[in-house]
C-alpha cells in the first residue's frame, strides 16, 4: 500500500512532461498570440525544471527571452529578460559549443541587456568583447542562420556603437548582404533604412522603409508584424527629413 501511495504522490508532484522541440517551435511560430505565448512560456519553464541542462531546451528558452526582451518597452523588464537570454544562451554554449544557437541567442540577449542599460554603460562593464566573441562564433558557423540573423546583429552593432567607433557604412554593408540572400527579411530593410537616415541618405532610406510595408510577413508573421510596427516611427522620421 505504501508503495502505491508513493507512486501516486510522485505522479502528482512531478512537473508536467516537457513539450517536444517540435511542439515548442510550433508555439514559437505563434508567439504573437497571447495564449500561445503563455503556453510556450509555461512549457519552457517546465522543461527547464525537468531537464535544466538540455541543450534543445536551453537555446529555445534563450530565444523566447530575447524575443520578449526586444519587445519590452520598460527598461528594467528589457534588462532582466536580456540577462536571462544571455545566461541561458551561455548555458547552451557550454552544453554544445559546436552548435550555433547558444552563441547566437546569448549574443542577442547581451545586446538587449546593453540597450536597456545604455551602450556606454555596457561597454564600461566590458561587454563589447564578450558580445563579439559570441556573435563572431555564430557568424563563423552560419551567417545565414535565421535569415541572416548574425549578419543583422553585426550590422546593428556598428550602428549602435558611440562615436568614434560607430561605422554606418559598415553597418549598411551587413544589411545588404542579408538582403541579397534573404530579400524577404523585413528587419534588414528596417535597419538599412535607419542606418541610411542616420548617414544623411534620406531618399535611399525612404526606398528601404517602403520595402518593409510592401513585403510579406508570411516567412514569420510575429516577426514581420513587429518590424512593420517599429517601421512606422522610422518612416515618420524619414518623411520629416524629406520635407
Amino acid at each position: 500500500m505504501r508503495s502505491i501511495l508513493f507512486a501516486l504522490f510522485a505522479l502528482v508532484t512531478l512537473p508536467a512532461l516537457a513539450a517536444t522541440p517540435e511542439e515548442l517551435d510550433a508555439l514559437y511560430a505563434r508567439r504573437d498570440d497571447a495564449a500561445a505565448l503563455k503556453q510556450l512560456d509555461e512549457a519552457l519553464d517546465a522543461a527547464l525544471e525537468a531537464t535544466p541542462e538540455d541543450y534543445e531546451v536551453l537555446w529555445r528558452a534563450a530565444r523566447l527571452r530575447q524575443w520578449r526582451a526586444y519587445g519590452a518597452t520598460d527598461a528594467k523588464v528589457k534588462k532582466s529578460l536580456g540577462k536571462q537570454a544571455w545566461e541561458l544562451g551561455d548555458r547552451a554554449r557550454k552544453a554544445a559549443p559546436d552548435r550555433i544557437e547558444g552563441h547566437y541567442f546569448a549574443a542577442l540577449g547581451m545586446g538587449a541587456y546593453s540597450e536597456a542599460v545604455g551602450i556606454l554603460t555596457a561597454i564600461g562593464e566590458g561587454l563589447e568583447s564578450k558580445y563579439n566573441e559570441r556573435l563572431d562564433a555564430a557568424l563563423k558557423m552560419d551567417p545565414s542562420y535565421e535569415r541572416g540573423g548574425p549578419l543583422l546583429a553585426k550590422g546593428r552593432y556598428y550602428y549602435e556603437l558611440p562615436w568614434p567607433k560607430r561605422d554606418l557604412k559598415k553597418s549598411a554593408s551587413f544589411y545588404q548582404k542579408v538582403i541579397t540572400k534573404h530579400p524577404e527579411q523585413l528587419r534588414a530593410w528596417l535597419y538599412l533604412a535607419e542606418t541610411l537616415l542616420a548617414d544623411g541618405e534620406e531618399r535611399q532610406a525612404h526606398e528601404a522603409i517602403l520595402k518593409v510595408f510592401q513585403g510579406s510577413v508570411d516567412y514569420d508573421p510575429a516577426e514581420g508584424h513587429r518590424v512593420q510596427g517599429w517601421a512606422k516611427k522610422v518612416q515618420t522620421a524619414i518623411e520629416k527629413e524629406l520635407k
